[in-house]
């Protein structure tokens, strides 16, 4: 990574104007994402966890997720933001390391969450605002700069409501934090209280419901970037369920046919990714 990498990062947050995080699971789809068209990748703990055949939600090390990272790292021009779940332990000087590693891993920031892994349960408030505040300290003593993120997850996990969301950016904000992300907040008008609430970028996770609204919507809501979170790696998973269980109790291999030319995926992990790939069948 370069060292004007995170700045890169930070200059794509704009309110009202998204970028798309665009969430990889591995150098290929990286490469993919890249060649056509995405201006940031982000690390996905689900989609690693499940390259690796374990189940999402504290089950990957630090160690993983930084190797995992650098190799997507490595893999594209852009810039990498790392999901690093609860920033792998409980403690705010766990949380500061964290950020040192990742920005030594090359990533353009990271994202840490309020949730006591492996359990959904939140941190409380204040704990969860500390670890906030040393990984903010942690990331303005970093020689280059680096975008940190910070999640209230108990919405989404059925563990607090919005209210307590608001409150709980309102800290991370006083605490330092670049971005803040509620996934899931409930609605698009949710959504757009999110925004309102707060003068930091905002990040909206496109799953689930959300799949309904369009770039546009989220715009309209405030919204400074759009992820994907393991979406797009459980779209491809969907299509190994239907197939597989197609062929193993139908005999039927019809899925396989909404395969793409392989010309296409060579151009596009090469780096060659051209509109004309996709006519060629």
């Amino acid at each position: 990574m370069s060292m004007q990498s995170g700045s890169r990062f930070r200059d794509l947050h704009r309110p009202g104007k998204p970028f798309v995080l665009a969430n990889a699971w591995d150098a290929g789809s990286a490469r993919m994402l890249e060649a056509l068209g995405a201006e940031a990748i982000g690390t996905s703990s689900a989609a690693h966890a499940f390259t690796l055949g374990r189940p999402d939600m504290g089950h990957v090390t630090r160690d993983e997720a930084l190797a995992h990272a650098s190799d997507l790292v490595a893999a594209v021009k852009v810039p990498v933001s790392g999901d690093f779940e609860n920033g792998f332990g409980d403690d705010p000087d766990t949380c500061a390391m964290t950020v040192k590693l990742a920005f030594e891993a090359g990533l353009a920031g990271i994202s840490i969450e309020d949730t006591a892994l492996p359990s959904a349960t939140p941190y409380e408030r204040a704990l969860a605002v500390e670890r906030i505040r040393a990984a903010c300290a942690a990331a303005r003593a970093l020689p280059g700069d680096f975008v940190l993120v910070a999640r209230a997850d108990g919405v989404m996990n059925g563990q607090y409501d919005i209210d307590e969301a608001l409150a709980r950016l309102a800290g991370y904000e006083a605490a330092g934090a670049d971005c803040v992300y509620v996934p899931l907040p409930g609605t698009l008008e949710d959504q757009a209280r999110i925004c309102a609430a707060t003068e930091l970028p905002v990040n909206a996770l496109a799953a689930g419901p959300f799949t309904r609204h369009s770039w546009g919507q989220f715009a309209a809501a405030g919204v400074a970037r759009i992820s994907l979170g393991s979406a797009l790696a459980r779209a491809t998973h969907r299509l190994i369920v239907d197939a597989g269980s197609a062929m193993f109790e139908q005999g039927d291999f019809s899925l396989l046919s909404k395969s793409i030319s392989g010309d296409v995926v060579d151009g596009l992990v090469s780096r060659q990714g051209d509109s004309a790939l996709f006519s060629k069948k």
